[in-house]
């Protein structure tokens, strides 16, 4: 559905708006990042299986563990430990994932009212903070022990913020008007 509006509607808005030339030269989305740190589960094998095999269900993808890059005494940390799980979503993967962010699972969030302009960077990246993971339908909540928050980054080649913003907005992600 994303991938279809943006073939629709998107390119022809952004080539009108900001006078490109080129169809390629329209910004778009490239990959989306979903990660979460391991926090309490840091000893714990069992609670890093289930925040794995959660995040493999949310994704559809197997996420690839995250190592410390040194030892962090006050925190127990040492080099080499798990300490957090990624997924690069890229493509048709990509576009199926963004399409359950944007239609089913952020409207299931408590209290939603848009999400902020200024979570877009200067370079066009949106980055949504997830409290709770259990929001995607993709979780049993019988099955539930453990509730870890995720961080997603929607990565674009948007030139500047302005074009990210718009490029969004188009799309149909509930971008807050500040």
């Amino acid at each position: 559905m994303i991938l279809e509006k943006y073939k629709k509607e998107v390119i022809l808005a952004m080539k009108e708006k900001f006078g490109y030339q080129n169809d390629l030269a329209v910004p778009k989305i490239i990959k989306v990042v979903v990660n979460t740190g391991i926090g309490k589960a840091l000893k714990n094998e069992k609670m890093q299986e289930t925040i794995s095999k959660d995040l493999a269900m949310i994704t559809g993808q197997k996420p690839v563990p995250c190592l410390a890059r040194g030892a962090i005494s006050g925190f127990k940390i040492r080099e080499g430990m798990v300490v957090g799980l990624k997924t690069t979503l890229r493509g048709k993967k990509m576009y199926e994932f963004l399409d359950r962010l944007v239609g089913a699972t952020i409207p299931r969030i408590r209290d939603f009212r848009g999400l902020l302009e200024k979570s877009i960077d200067k370079e066009g990246n949106l980055t949504i903070g997830i409290k709770e993971h259990i929001i995607f339908s993709e979780i049993a909540h019988e099955d539930v022990r453990l509730i870890f928050g995720l961080e997603i980054t929607v990565v674009t080649n948007a030139k500047d913020r302005n074009e990210a913003v718009e490029l969004f907005r188009l799309l149909g992600f509930p971008i807050k008007v500040e």
